[in-house]
């Protein structure tokens, strides 16, 4: 029925529509029970109607190529900066400008053109078994591919946007003839053929199939509040360690937003995203995928995610990572992580 009825948005005038209109057609890749209370408090504050389509990151952005100018959709809400980068390539989002968003998000996380913006992130951190490997002997992204940990590391495809996003940091910091070695490096230590998602990682890493994994901290949290034995027990079996707190600091990710080019009503749309932006839509936004809120000093009230403690976060813009997502899937073909 939502289907339908943002169907037939589309095929009127939407002009007409986006006059004063009190709805908001959102495309998100989030499905997290407390965004309901999230979308519910803004209807309540705007009196704005807020309808939706949830779906992977891959099939909204394929979806709104499809549509095109027809297109029903007002924002575009999902995970990743890597995808947040081949939305804004795919010539999808308008600039938004907001003196309330750019004081509110951090520079180093929403584009500089205003095309897209993160409201809550996590980090790529290295976990690893307590019985059987010493942290010390992966205290940063580089030491993934020493010797001394051949065998040892477990991953997810390196086509993920996770792993490009962090490869494509790893660019920007050392550039890409030394990110290759490294990346080469990294497959030579492989315990098995990259498969499966992050919690497919720590629990092959817990059943001590491989040593040391990447991950989001997520994840890692996710399983620490998991209703299931199983799982918690997986998670107090791992260690985490933050990558590189003596150099640039651990990588970051984000997820984020933006106003459709052709969203029918794009100030509904504004006021969507400046909303997320408030102390109270980023709890919300942080809990429901156990991230840390985008607004320096809005309160996540997690315990299991504070109880990871704090850490030196690498301060690169988040739209470098995508400016080098490219290179990064290219060096890793090379380098035959697959």
């Amino acid at each position: 029925m939502l289907f339908a009825a943002l169907a037939l948005l589309a095929g009127g005038n939407q002009e007409a529509q986006a006059a004063e209109e009190p709805v908001l057609n959102l495309y998100s890749a989030r499905h997290y029970q407390t965004d309901e209370a999230l979308y519910a408090n803004f209807t309540k504050a705007t009196g704005i109607r807020i309808n939706r389509i949830e779906a992977g990151d891959d099939q909204l952005l394929e979806r709104l190529k499809s549509e095109a100018a027809m297109s029903p959709a007002d924002v575009l809400l999902i995970v990743d900066a890597a995808r947040l980068w081949t939305a804004q390539q795919q010539g999808l989002f308008a600039p938004t400008k907001s003196p309330a968003l750019e004081a509110r998000i951090p520079a180093s996380l929403r584009d500089p053109g205003g095309h897209w913006y993160g409201f809550s992130s996590r980090a790529r951190v290295i976990v690893y078994n307590k019985a059987t490997v010493n942290p010390a002997d992966v205290p940063t992204y580089e030491s993934l591919a020493d010797p001394k940990n051949r065998g040892r590391v477990c991953t997810r495809s390196g086509g993920h946007p996770y792993n490009l996003s962090l490869v494509a940091a790893q660019i920007e910091h050392g550039g890409e003839a030394k990110t290759e070695t490294w990346a080469r490096g990294v497959v030579a230590n492989m315990a098995r053929s990259p498969r499966g998602g992050d919690t497919d990682q720590i629990k092959a890493v817990a059943a001590g199939e491989c040593g040391v994994a990447l991950t989001n901290t997520y994840y890692y949290v996710r399983l620490m509040r998991s209703a299931k034995a199983d799982e918690r027990e997986w998670v107090s079996k791992v260690g985490l360690v933050w990558p590189d707190q003596g150099a640039f600091g651990t990588h970051l990710n984000i997820a984020g937003a933006g106003v459709l080019k052709h969203a029918p009503h794009p100030e509904n749309a504004r006021r969507f995203l400046e909303y997320l932006a408030s102390d109270e839509a980023q709890a919300y936004f942080a809990n429901g995928n156990n991230e840390w809120p985008a607004v320096k000093g809005a309160a996540a009230k997690n315990a299991e995610l504070e109880s990871l403690g704090s850490f030196k976060a690498d301060p690169l813009s988040i739209a470098v990572l995508g400016r080098n997502t490219p290179a990064a899937q290219r060096l890793l073909d090379r380098a035959g992580w697959k």
